[in-house]
């Protein structure tokens, strides 16, 4: 029961190609998410990202909404330490 709400939460949860990449990092301004560094090293944008996932090449993620602000949000599995919330952030500018 404790997985179903925040699976509640998310608008879409896509389902994750073979050959999709994790998030390893989050690129932040201000303390605002505006970007991600995938596993193969690649940095993209928030609006990227959110397409990517969308189209299953981002693993262990959905697409969730607050208000009009669209987001990645991790897929709850149990483990805190690989929540979004919980990675590394890097600078990088768009």
């Amino acid at each position: 029961m404790n997985k179903i709400l925040p699976m509640m939460a998310l608008d879409e949860i896509p389902e994750a190609k073979p050959d999709a990449k994790n998030i390893i990092a989050l690129v932040k301004s201000s303390g605002t998410v505006t970007g991600y560094q995938l596993s193969d090293g690649s940095v993209i944008s928030k609006e990227e990202g959110i397409s990517m996932a969308g189209r299953g090449e981002i693993k262990g993620v959905g697409i969730a909404h607050k208000k009009d602000t669209v987001y990645l949000k991790s897929l709850p599995d149990g483990t805190e330490n690989n929540n979004l919330s919980h990675l590394p952030t890097i600078s990088h500018t768009f």
